[in-house]
């Protein structure tokens, strides 16, 4: 993963990370509730939100009574997740910390009950051993008996067709409408890369203004992770499919 470019796209869109979401305060409940019925059977108090972005996760599981410490690379995208924890009136029922996953050891102190990943962060890494690096740093921080959820697109499903466009939001605000959709560049790799070109369109009438914003991400599999948590030493691995995303939970042994 090249934390440069990972950081320098998060930081560009970090004001406009909302645009990628129908409606914000919508989608932090239904996070929070969809969170909270993998969390309750494991008997979850405390969360390290490994990539919290904007906070949607940490946001919506603070408001639900969890204590969770909330990191991320970002600087932009962790400023954009204080205000908004303190626009919820949660801000003291969440830890902020500057940090990927290999460093999360320098920055966070264990065990927590779970660690969550959301957001499609883990393709960001695109080499095996930081993939496994980074299971090792879950596999640490938690407890035993505690969970990890792994949120990420499967690109398993789009190996074959490689679409190169991809829709994104339309959004009619008072003073100009704002379109958001992506232009996706693959590389054979190895390993096989994606490049996301995320593009806002602003404007009205007949003139509008684009931005572009690139960052390169992993053609990653959920079989691909699953090898890893299993040689890792987690088990109870399982998989539900949520929307966009596959969420894959594991199990650290008692």
């Amino acid at each position: 993963m090249d934390n440069n470019e990972s950081n320098a796209f998060y930081d560009g869109v970090a004001d406009d990370y909302h645009l990628w979401y129908r409606d914000w305060d919508t989608e932090l409940e239904r996070e929070g509730l969809n969170l909270r019925r993998y969390l309750r059977e494991h008997g979850v108090q405390t969360v390290l939100d490994a990539s919290c972005g904007p906070g949607t996760q940490s946001i919506a599981l603070a408001v639900l009574g969890y204590q969770v410490t909330a990191a991320d690379p970002s600087g932009g995208l962790l400023a954009r997740a204080r205000q908004h924890a303190a626009e919820k009136g949660v801000s003291e029922r969440i830890t902020f910390v500057q940090a990927d996953f290999q460093s999360l050891p320098d920055h966070v102190k264990g065990p927590f009950d779970a660690v969550i990943t959301k957001g499609n962060a883990l393709p960001h890494l695109l080499h095996d051993e930081q993939i496994e690096e980074a299971m090792l740093v879950f596999y640490e921080l938690l407890r035993p008996g505690g969970l990890l959820l792994v949120g990420m697109r499967d690109f398993e499903l789009l190996l074959e067709d490689r679409p190169r466009f991809v829709p994104g939001r339309v959004h009619d605000e008072p003073q100009e409408q704002v379109i958001t959709f992506d232009i996706w560049d693959w590389d054979d790799g190895p390993p096989i890369t994606v490049t996301h070109n995320s593009f806002i369109v602003r404007g009205k009438g007949s003139s509008y203004r684009v931005t572009r914003h690139p960052v390169t991400l992993r053609a990653l599999t959920a079989a691909e992770v699953e090898v890893v948590m299993s040689e890792v030493g987690f088990t109870d691995i399982r998989q539900q499919r949520d929307r966009w995303e596959l969420v894959i939970t594991a199990v650290r042994p008692i």
